[in-house]
């Protein structure tokens, strides 16, 4: 006979509250049910378990040693139980507050639209709100809880203070050209590179430390008249346009060097390796949504680890 055919909900929600009241009158008057009620509920359970759950103590009940035994499994049951209710009230509507989620152009174009559609697909009925932007601004904003979680590569460690970070892939730096560049054929020296316009990320993103190593591994200066940008958008169409070598996450441009728009200059970029990931607050409480769309992001990854 099926477990379920047997005890109910009731029937532990009954026993833990007399274990807790060890009174089975104390433990009706809590409930809002009769003595007699309870006493039959917790003799159902007896029967179902074919153990003794309470003793008599005095003019009260203890557990028996069964009961002990019992209490934490029944406890689990109903908070398990509990913590499902409460996430699909958590839910709502469309018509409540959105999931902000914030997306460093490494992702914006490639994992996050495939996420998205997974979790549309799922039918949640949550709102989402995307933006992007720089990795110290999108931080400073999941920080404040202006966003409910990030998704971009792993910043430094002084600045992943009050936050977790989950680990989805791995993305690298690599410098890309519109396809048929001069620069695809030939020796990449200094001389030949500077004759074309190089976009580089800016300052204060959290890929521009690599890029800088990555020029001096490779003994070429930086050049001083690069165009700093974080823009992806203007980052295309300035490299599709007018002869760029465009220095960027190669998940920011893998739609065009798939698709043979854009091609990759033959340079050793390994050692600018990095996890990009899920960034959330370190403490922070249960969000139904935001967890449904992390298993969405990690639902959608495995294309971009290959």
């Amino acid at each position: 006979m099926r477990i379920s055919n047997q005890i109910k909900l009731r029937h532990l929600e009954v026993f833990l509250e007399t274990a807790r009241q060890k009174s089975v009158s104390r433990a009706a008057e809590a409930l809002a049910l009769t003595q007699p009620a309870v006493s039959r509920t917790l003799r159902e359970l007896e029967a179902a378990t074919g153990k003794t759950l309470f003793e008599r103590d005095g003019r009260g009940i203890r557990l028996s040693a069964y009961g002990e035994m019992l209490v934490p499994h029944a406890g689990s049951a109903i908070a398990a139980t509990q913590a499902g209710l409460d996430e699909l009230s958590a839910l709502g509507d469309t018509a409540g507050a959105p999931l902000r989620i914030g997306a460093l152009p490494t992702v914006s174009s490639t994992l996050i639209p495939e996420a998205v559609a997974m979790f549309r697909q799922s039918g949640i009925p949550s709102r989402l709100w995307i933006t992007t932007g720089e990795n110290r601004v999108l931080l400073d904003q999941l920080r404040r809880g202006e966003l409910d979680l990030m998704v971009g590569r792993l910043p430094a460690p002084e600045l992943m203070l009050g936050l977790r970070f989950e680990p989805l892939f791995k993305d690298r730096i690599t410098l890309v050209v519109a396809a048929g560049h001069p620069l695809l054929t030939g020796p990449l020296v200094s001389e030949r590179m500077a004759r074309y316009p190089m976009l580089l990320p800016g300052p204060d993103s959290i890929i521009r430390p690599f890029a800088e190593r990555l020029f001096v591994e490779h003994g070429l200066p930086l050049p001083t008249d690069a165009i700093e940008t974080v823009s992806d958008s203007f980052g295309r169409a300035f490299t599709r346009n007018h002869a760029a070598v465009w220095v960027i996450s190669r998940g920011v441009v893998m739609p065009e060097l798939t698709s043979g728009r854009f091609a990759e200059l033959a340079m050793d970029t390994s050692t600018t390796l990095g996890s990009v990931g899920i960034a959330t607050q370190a403490d922070t409480a249960r969000h139904p949504a935001r967890e449904r769309f992390a298993a969405a992001l990690r639902s959608a990854a495995p294309p971009m680890r290959a």
